[in-house]
């Protein structure tokens, strides 16, 4: 349902993808528009700040457009061990990315913001997610490459795609390593909802 100054109640403000297959599958109606921020002049002391960082520059940059909407901004990076990799820019890169996952466990953090500006009200977090990797030969390595799958991705793998053969396990939320954690988007907005239709005197 669109509001009363006919912005959408409810937008995504990325292309991935994954991001709005996720929140397809939990039943909620938005609009895509994705952000133009410019993220090279962000900087944060860790990893873990720097994904919220993101996420909350992407959502608000969106949101300054869209005031009485609710934006969601979000981000998504491969850590491991002091390591940040991102998506790869070329075969080999990724092919590198991938020899450094093998029989080893990452962390996969999204950082997440939620925001509207007519409310002033933005809400930003970090999930992580710990994944294990089976040890992977150069063939496999090679093969998975060429698939192309592993562009436009961080970390070079796909765990909802043919990238799911990599994974031993996983312990965290799944959804955060495909692109968004489904489980605490949703909560926060059921939250917000109830919220706003106590506010009108609904009960």
């Amino acid at each position: 349902m669109q509001n009363q100054t006919d912005e959408p109640s409810l937008i995504l403000a990325s292309r991935s993808p994954r991001r709005k297959y996720l929140l397809r599958k939990a039943g909620l109606s938005f609009s895509v528009i994705p952000s133009a921020v410019d993220e090279s002049g962000i900087r944060a002391d860790n990893p873990d700040e720097l994904v919220r960082l993101l996420a909350e520059a992407k959502a608000l940059e969106i949101a300054g457009k869209y005031p009485e909407s609710w934006v969601i901004g979000a981000d998504t990076v491969v850590v491991i061990g002091k390591n940040i990799l991102g998506k790869p820019a070329s075969e080999a890169q990724a092919a590198e990315m991938l020899r450094q996952l093998s029989g080893r466990t990452h962390r996969v953090l999204t950082g997440y913001a939620i925001c509207c500006r007519a409310r002033d009200r933005i809400h930003s977090e970090t999930v992580s997610t710990d994944v294990l990797f089976k040890t992977l030969s150069e063939e496999e390595i090679q093969w998975y490459v060429d698939t192309r799958e592993p562009f436009d991705k961080a970390g070079a793998y796909a765990i909802q795609g043919l990238g799911t053969f990599l994974v031993k396990s996983i312990n965290g939320s799944y959804t955060n390593v495909v692109g968004l954690p489904v489980c605490e988007v949703v909560e926060f907005l059921i939250r917000e909802k109830a919220v706003a239709l106590k506010a009108c005197g609904i009960k």
